[in-house]
């Protein structure tokens, strides 16, 4: 009875997989039925299920899978791997239940509409664009910076408690809940990760569970580097599951925050994707825009680039190639490089009305 249970779930995957494909196509669909349907109810569930516990339950469930993969190929060496078409099957069926909570919680909002559509944001610009738009961001950064610091030599030092940014980085999607309703935030659910050293060690700064509806968030990165962070995974949170829109979410949610240290993370955060895009295109003109910033926002950058090279990893390359191709599976061509989009969404959505 339970060979044929798993055998019925192994045939399932192939199935999820077309059906998934054949939902792809029609992100309108899924914008309606699923981003702004099912899943706003399902994963406010969970988060007020999980959000009150001081731990991650899905960290838990991530090392509760590792731990079950590891036995399972101990038990395979130690069997000399026979009887393939058992373990096989199971092996699959497994993997078509993981596929399906997968999609379930979370995943289907890899295909909803592009967010420049959603909020009807334009996703293209000049260059003379982004070259006007990252020297006023530098200008607006220097004036944040010359706020919270003595002179302009002196980097900004985050005094928060871990916790405490995690509870301020909700008034960010307060803020813009006017204007934009479906982005609002409802039941915390933000946690410090389990793994947050071997996490260090990958190169990443966090990550949303998709089964539980929990954001990690690494607790040993700079302070510095904690409100953008954050509010990146509460962006995953409420549907956005593209890492350049997310990423959007954290520069939209920090700019317009009341909290000058925030709007400060917020302000810089924006600037480093904007001048990464200008040095593209215009090296030497983004080597100008570089030397316009006080010293101070220099050395946070700097600051952050240090705590990095301190924890190289000779595997983070593959962690970051693997990721890479997760992304690509997920409706993301461009891979990591997909987070420069939010340089488009950040240009347009500050014309008009939004300037700086």
């Amino acid at each position: 009875m339970k060979q044929r249970y798993h055998f019925i779930l192994a045939l399932l995957l192939p199935l999820q997989v077309a059906l998934v494909s054949i939902a792809a196509k029609f992100p309108q669909f899924i914008e309606t039925y699923y981003s702004n349907g099912f899943y706003p109810i399902v994963s406010k569930l969970e988060r007020y299920a999980l959000g009150w516990l001081p731990f991650s339950v899905g960290d838990l469930v991530y090392a509760a899978l590792v731990i079950c993969l590891i036995r399972w190929i101990y038990i395979r060496i130690k069997t000399g791997f026979k009887k393939p078409k058992v373990w096989i099957v199971k092996g699959i069926s497994a993997l078509s239940i993981l596929y399906f909570s997968f999609h379930f919680f979370w995943g289907l909002n890899y295909y909803r509409l592009p967010l420049h559509q959603s909020l009807e944001i334009n996703h293209e610009y000049s260059q003379e664009e982004l070259i006007n738009f990252t020297k006023n961001l530098a200008k607006r950064t220097n004036k944040l910076h010359l706020n919270l610091v003595e002179n302009d030599t002196l980097k900004v030092d985050f005094q928060f408690e871990n916790s405490e940014i995690r509870t301020i980085a909700i008034e960010g999607y307060q803020n813009i809940e006017n204007e934009y309703p479906e982005l609002a935030y409802q039941a915390k659910s933000i946690k410090p990760s389990i793994f947050s050293i071997p996490l260090t060690y990958m190169g990443f700064n966090g990550y949303l569970n998709p089964l539980t509806n929990e954001a990690q968030v690494n607790n040993q990165i700079p302070k510095f580097k904690l409100p953008s962070t954050t509010s990146h995974e509460m962006g995953h949170q409420i549907g956005y599951a593209k890492e350049n829109e997310a990423n959007f979410m954290a520069c939209l949610t920090t700019m317009d925050h009341q909290n000058p240290y925030f709007k400060y993370a917020g302000y810089t955060f924006a600037l480093k994707y904007c001048l990464g895009e200008v040095n593209l295109t215009d090296p030497c003109e983004a080597q100008n825009i570089i030397g316009m910033l006080n010293l101070g926002i220099i050395k946070n950058y700097r600051e952050v680039n240090k705590f990095w090279d301190d924890h190289e990893n000779p595997l983070e390359p593959f962690f970051k190639l693997f990721y890479g191709n997760y992304l690509r599976a997920n409706n993301q061509p461009q891979g990591i490089k997909s987070y420069n989009y939010v340089v488009a969404l950040l240009v347009n959505y500050f014309k008009g009305a939004h300037q700086l």
